[in-house]
Order: structure tokens, then sequence, then C-alpha cells
């Protein structure tokens, strides 16, 4: 299992359009085959970084999960709705593994 963490700078002033590009993606992801962790807008601190998080199995997985991605049609709406309204200023894309235990199942030494 990776995470894929997306970390955006969006226009402060278009945070709304972020949170809506959020709740669609809500709704695709999961549909497309990866387990969304969640989108979280600004709150405190900066006004413009905002991420995304979600698990895929392996990066063979993500790019066939990427092409269901890209043909979904809500999905195809969301890129337009992104490209139109133009909140999104920069998308950069890191894949993790986890590297240790949950805290509830870390062992005591």
């Amino acid at each position: 299992m990776i995470t894929c963490f997306i970390r955006y700078r969006i226009d402060p002033t278009k945070k709304e359009q972020f949170e809506q590009y959020s709740r669609n993606w809500g709704k695709v992801i999961p549909r497309c085959g990866a387990d969304l962790v969640g989108y979280y807008a600004p709150h405190e601190g900066s006004t413009s970084l905002a991420y995304g998080v979600y698990n895929i199995e392996s990066l063979a997985a993500y790019e066939q999960y990427r092409e269901r991605l890209s043909a979904d049609p809500l999905g195809q709406e969301n890129y337009a709705f992104a490209q139109k309204e133009k909140f999104l200023l920069r998308e950069e894309r890191t894949f993790l593994k986890q590297a240790s235990a949950p805290h509830d199942k870390m062992v005591k030494l």
C-alpha cells in the first residue's frame, strides 16, 4: 500500500471553489479504486496550502486508477471546473509508504 499526498497551492480568495472541488473528488476517487483519506482546506495559518490524501495498492494500480478517473464524467467535470475557476495555482504529488505502525499497534520495548 502507498499513500498519495497532493499538496495544493490555492488562490485564498477561492477557498469555497476548492472545497467544492474536494467534495466532488470525495465521490469520484472511491468509485475509481482508491481509498480516500480526505481533502483538507486551509483553516489556520497558511491561507493558500491545501492537501488531498488517498491510499492505493501500488503504482501499477495508480496508473489504472488514473485512467478510470479521467474517464469518469464527474471527474471530467471537476477537471474542467478547476481550469475554469483557476483556484489551483500549483499541484504536487508525492507517494509515500507507511514506515511505522499506527499508534495503537506500536510494540512497547
